[in-house]
């Protein structure tokens, strides 16, 4: 029986990186983590969801959805999310000449 790595079951399955299937599949799990960051936060800081709405001045209902589905929020929600509990952001970008690197 032959075994893969992980990689070549990646390279298989949803493309090899720099291909759209793999680039959506790579931004959908990064929206994903960031959801799961929300929520593991909050709950360390023992915030309900209403909570942290408030702090921030949204309703229950959209912090149930940044922490299900992070891919319809503006980078001004996330950061007003984050800043309320009091998490170190930062953000990076990678140009093929240039990294731009902020927080």
């Amino acid at each position: 029986m032959k075994t893969h790595t992980f990689d070549e079951v990646q390279d298989k399955i949803l493309g090899k990186i720099g291909t759209p299937n793999r680039d959506r599949f790579e931004y959908e799990l990064q929206l994903d983590l960031i959801g799961k960051a929300i929520k593991q936060a909050r709950k360390e800081r023992h915030l309900t969801q209403e909570e942290l709405g408030k702090l921030i001045g949204v309703q229950k209902a959209q912090i149930s959805r940044l922490e299900n589905d992070a891919s319809n929020v503006t980078m001004d929600t996330l950061l007003r999310v984050f800043t309320a509990l009091k998490a170190k952001v930062t953000f990076q970008v990678e140009l093929p000449t240039t990294t731009i690197h902020i927080g």
